[in-house]
């Protein structure tokens, strides 16, 4: 496991990997619920980051905590911190 220290000002997110195909790069699903301004009812929103995961650790389907970082490539920033459950 990686054992990076999270400093405050970085903003750390949960989600799921969808897929880990590229080398020490996976994509992580975050879903947010947002109640709609009009209708007051609660839209799931959907976002999708790519993580740097340097060992290849991440299966699908893994929940998993990254943490913001500095650009590593053009769509990547944001680094793998651990697993918080693996999957079934």
């Amino acid at each position: 496991m990686s054992d990076i220290k999270v400093e405050t000002k970085q903003r750390m997110h949960y989600g799921v990997v969808v897929s880990n195909r590229m080398d020490k790069t996976v994509v992580v699903v975050v879903e947010t619920l947002k109640k709609h301004s009009k209708y007051k009812k609660y839209v799931k929103r959907t976002k999708k980051y790519k993580v740097h995961d340097e060992n290849n650790e991440c299966n699908i389907g893994d929940v998993i905590s990254f943490v913001e970082t500095r650009p590593i490539s053009k769509e990547k920033s944001w680094k793998f911190v651990k697993i918080v459950e693996k999957a079934k």
